[in-house]
């Protein structure tokens, strides 16, 4: 009964998405359209560290990875869309699958810094192969089919990728698979003792997180019609990760929230003050001493404490 009526919520929340540019407003359509975006690079962060309780700062190198592979195959080769978007995806993720090799024989702040150096090497790449990549000047001009051209047909594709991605890390995160994180994540030495391989799981969740990471970077690529050696930057890392530990990591849908309030607020705060930087430090102080688990934490205290009077 409870999925049945998030499968109806769900809906409800992608049809009232679907008339959003029934308002008039371009501006209203393209803040949606990137909430849409960071939704699904926080939700497929939230599987490596919600669900296995691996803390990553480098998820930026595989939204930059889907990006730049994206923006190349589409410009730079000509390939079509059904091909390019494709194959980038699959190429964020058989690289994070390869660095996630390495990464998950460590832990805990060991394999916290690894991903670090990993995404930095990234980084490094994008900003020396200034040939393929147009190094610190970035990748401009990212050529998308005509049919996309326009705002709102980007939003709806945007919306449909978006929405069977979400759909897709729904069945993988509820599935044995990801009851076996969960295990994980609670007790690595039990789960060990019961007969799950935590390296392999760990491993499989590392690339999962990294293809759906991939796909968010080859859309916000297309929509801002460039990639640039920022969005492979540790702070892009840094940022994600705030979005998911402010919705609430160990809620599927926490995340989501998550992005979308620290989007639309980082938005905001740039339009009238230069004081964004110091806003998001009180957020990060906020969820550290206040909202260890999130807005979705906030709301069931709230909801558990009104059904007490």
């Amino acid at each position: 009964m409870p999925q049945r009526r998030y499968l109806i919520a769900s809906a409800i929340v992608v049809l009232l998405l679907a008339l959003m540019p029934l308002s008039g407003s371009r501006y209203a359509v393209d803040l949606t359209t990137e909430v849409l975006i960071y939704s699904l690079f926080a939700l497929s962060l939230n599987v490596l560290i919600g669900f296995t309780g691996n803390i990553s700062f480098g998820h930026a190198a595989y939204f930059a990875i889907g990006g730049y592979a994206c923006a190349i195959l589409l410009t730079t080769y000509g390939w079509p869309l059904v091909f390019a978007l494709p194959v980038a995806v699959v190429l964020a993720g058989l690289v994070a699958a390869v660095v996630g090799y390495f990464c998950v024989r460590l832990t805990q702040i060991y394999f916290a810094m690894l991903t670090l150096a990993f995404a930095m090497l990234v980084w490094g790449v994008a900003f020396k192969w200034k040939e393929v990549t147009g190094g610190d000047d970035g990748f401009t001009g990212i050529k998308v089919p005509a049919m996309l051209a326009n705002h709102v047909s980007y939003f709806y594709f945007t919306l449909i990728v978006v929405t069977a991605g979400i759909a897709a890390l729904w069945v993988i995160c509820h599935s044995a698979f990801g009851l076996t994180l969960v295990a994980v994540r609670e007790n690595n030495v039990r789960a060990g003792f019961i007969g799950i391989d935590t390296r392999r799981m760990r491993w499989a969740a590392f690339t999962v997180a990294g293809t759906f990471g991939g796909l968010a970077g080859a859309l916000f690529g297309m929509y801002h019609r460039g990639m640039y050696i920022e969005n492979a930057f540790w702070t892009e890392s840094a940022q994600v990760l705030i979005m998911a530990l402010l919705g609430g990591i160990y809620s599927f849908i926490g995340p989501i929230i998550g992005a979308t309030v620290l989007h639309l607020l980082q938005t905001f705060t740039n339009q009238y003050t230069p004081y964004w930087p110091t806003v998001l430090g009180l957020i990060l102080l906020v969820i550290v001493l206040v909202l260890p688990d999130g807005l979705i934490g906030l709301v069931r205290r709230v909801t558990a404490r009104g059904s007490k009077r």
